[in-house]
């Protein structure tokens, strides 16, 4: 173990895998000589050379397109967009030919390509800039959705997504690329795709999460704690395909839920997960399933409206007090 950035866990990730397959590229905006936009990608065109670590021009199409082309010929290409808004322009290479190729070939091409980004609000940088778009991708069949929250999950859900024959979307957050955490030195590590994982244990209320969430709610988990709530903390991880059965182990032991994301209410990935646990733990719940999303309007860029917009630690524990009637 080792103690490294968010960044760093994704650089060692992309790097490992570039020297144990030849043929993983990464492929993008700024990717090589600047080094990345947020510096995941640094010294990588040094090691493996611009036939590997490419360069683009401004046009998220097309070099998209261009990976998906690759990943049908058998290469296994890393598209990395400066950011998830930005790849709002290349959604139909992802949705229309990655996502569907494989089904719509009889199995004849196989897509093993990664789109990686980061994703959600940073600071001040308004609507167009902050938008949390996991729930979008995880609606389309065909694509594999992760959101790593630590250092150790940015390096071991990256490794298996570029491993993988599938499309994976791997979405980060600007504002964990600095954050630090222990991260295994084998090079071998891999989190699974579709396996979550309880980040702290509870008895009387499960917060499910996801992404950079997942520290707001082991921040409110402590301030319950010292209102004699017991919570949960599961970290799903993986979005498409996602670990149902995590879901319900914890809700059955606690009787109580609460969904905690970033991205907005309406059709996000609480709704899915709420449609689970009344499916298949309803008998089982002692209050309805709480929900805390960002509220329901484009970011604000001004700070103070910004912050009211984000859900926040304050909320969290707020619906869990709700659900426990506390």
């Amino acid at each position: 173990m080792a103690v490294k950035t968010y960044r760093e866990a994704l650089n060692e990730a992309l790097a490992e895998e570039m020297r144990r397959d030849p043929d993983v590229f990464l492929m993008g905006e700024e990717v090589g000589r600047y080094n990345g936009a947020y510096k995941v990608s640094k010294g990588l065109l040094d090691e493996f050379g611009d036939t590997r670590v490419v360069d683009t021009p401004i046009t998220e199409l097309g070099f998209a397109g261009l990976g998906v082309g690759a990943a049908m010929a058998g290469l296994r290409p890393v598209i990395e967009f400066m950011t998830h808004n930005f790849a709002m322009l290349a959604w139909d290479q992802v949705f229309n030919s990655a996502a569907k190729v494989h089904y719509m070939t009889g199995g004849q091409f196989k897509c093993p390509i990664v789109f990686r980004g980061p994703d959600g609000a940073a600071l001040q940088l308004a609507a167009q800039h902050s938008q949390a778009v996991e729930a979008t991708y995880a609606h389309f069949p065909g694509l594999k959705v992760v959101v790593p929250g630590t250092p150790a999950d940015a390096k071991g859900l990256l490794k298996a997504a570029i491993r993988d024959d599938d499309p994976v979307v791997v979405l980060e957050s600007e504002l964990l690329y600095a954050t630090k955490g222990e991260v295994p030195d084998d090079e071998d590590f891999i989190i699974p795709l579709g396996v979550a994982e309880v980040k702290r244990e509870g008895q009387d209320v499960t917060l499910i999460t996801h992404g950079k969430m997942i520290h707001s709610c082991l921040q409110a988990a402590a301030r319950l704690a010292q209102q004699q709530i017991s919570a949960e903390v599961i970290d799903l991880r993986s979005l498409r395909p996602l670990d149902g059965e995590a879901i319900l182990r914890s809700v059955h032991k606690t009787g109580r839920a609460v969904y905690v994301e970033e991205g907005w209410p309406y059709v996000g990935i609480g709704a899915e997960v709420v449609n689970i646990i009344q499916q298949e733990a309803f008998d089982y719940l002692d209050a309805p399933v709480g929900r805390v999303t960002q509220a329901d309007v484009p970011m604000p860029y001004a700070k103070q409206l910004e912050k009211l917009a984000k859900p926040s630690v304050e909320l969290i524990v707020a619906a869990c007090q709700q659900v426990t009637y506390r």
